[in-house]
Formats: C-alpha cells, structure tokens, sequence
C-alpha cells in the first residue's frame, strides 16, 4: 500500500508540523516548498496523497492542481487560508479531493488523509448498477427504475465521477444544458428524488450529501 505523502506548503513550521503528525500514522512524506518544484517531482514520483497549499511562491495550488489532473488522478487535498465559497468551489472544479481551511486541527487533517487513502488503495467492490441511457433508467439484478431526463443527467454525471465530490454548479451545467439559472434548493429536490428512486431497487445510498460542498456517488 502506497502510504507516501507529498506536502506543498512554503510555510516551513507548518509544513514540519504537518509532516510530523503524519509520520505518527505510519505515513511517508516529502515537504516542498516552491510551487515550480511540484511537477518536475511528480514525473519521477507517484505519492499516495497529495496536501496542496494554495498560496505559493512559483506556480500557485490551483495551477498546480489544474496541470496535475492532465496527467495523474491521485487524490489532492487543497489546505489554504481562503476561506470564501467561490475559492472551496474553485479548487474542486478543477479537479481536487478535498478542501481544508487554515487554521485546522493536524488531526482532522490525518483523518481526511486517511480517507483518501482507504479510497484510492482499496479495491473497490463492484456494483451491479447500470444506467440505460436509451430508457433513461437504472438498473440492478432484475429491478429497474425510470427518471425524468433532468434526474437521469445529474445522476449520470455523479456515477461518472463516482468518488469525486460534485459542487451544485457543476450538477446544473449536465442537468440544464441551456445553462439556465436555477436555485440550489432545486438540485437538492431533484438528489433528494433521485435517492428516494434509487432506494426502491436498492438499499444502499449511492448519493451522499458533502456539507457546504456538493454531492458525491459512492458505489457498495
């Protein structure tokens, strides 16, 4: 299991700090300090997680995030002092795990580690859900249930990206293609009938709710 942990923060104490709870986990880690050094790193290693600081000298954590997702899916968790929505949305648009604000407890940030590890390491299971795109329907064993088209895109587009936390704007630009403005409230109506469909062929709740984030598919 590939438990090597990559630390991008020019904050040297804090780096330090970070790494040091980490190695109490049994982790492995690597500190840098300079946005310019991530990616020649990344072409000569693969690390388990990544901690992406946002505020950097050289290239910055978004930029960053963004060239890294064109060649390696691996987990990226953005720490940073920006704290305002439009930043947290920002940075999971373009392709990170997860987001955590500054300041935060170094053991909050080893349990959000730990999860993207338990996710990226294991196997997952199989499941026996299937979309039927031509009758806009899901499908388990012998069981199948109908959608109307807005409900059968955004579920769609949360098994696509099965794992990866989906911010509202992101479900409305698949559910409305004319990209017509519509309320939070509405996506959370059309997720909330979409779990309550899905629970009639199935037990297990494929769609959770990321608070102040999103929604993500989780499969069994």
């Amino acid at each position: 299991m590939n438990k090597h942990i990559l630390i991008v923060e020019d904050e040297a104490p804090l780096a330090e700090l970070m790494a040091d709870y980490l190695k109490r986990s049994q982790l492995d880690t690597t500190i840098i300090n300079h946005g310019d050094d991530v990616i020649r790193w990344l072409k000569k290693n693969s690390p388990a997680v990544i901690l992406m600081d946002l505020m950097l000298p050289g290239q910055d954590g978004l930029e960053l995030t963004k060239t890294i997702r064109e060649f390696s899916q691996v987990p990226i968790i953005i720490t940073t002092a920006k704290v305002s929505e439009i930043d947290r949305l920002m940075g999971l648009e373009i392709g990170a795990d997860d987001y955590v604000c500054k300041p935060y407890s170094p053991r909050e940030l080893v349990a959000r580690v730990q999860v993207q590890l338990r996710r990226h390491n294991s196997q997952p299971i199989a499941t026996d859900l299937t979309l039927d795109d031509a009758q806009i329907s899901a499908h388990i064993q012998q069981k199948s249930v109908q959608f109307t088209v807005v409900e059968f895109n955004l579920l769609k587009t949360l098994y696509q990206h099965t794992g990866q936390v989906m911010s509202r704007d992101q479900l409305m630009n698949q559910a409305y293609q004319d990209y017509r403005i519509i309320s939070d409230r509405t996506i959370d109506s059309h997720i909330k009938k979409i779990r309550k469909k899905l629970k009639t062929i199935d037990d297990h709740d494929y769609i959770q709710s990321i608070y102040g984030l999103g929604y993500q598919f989780v499969s069994k």
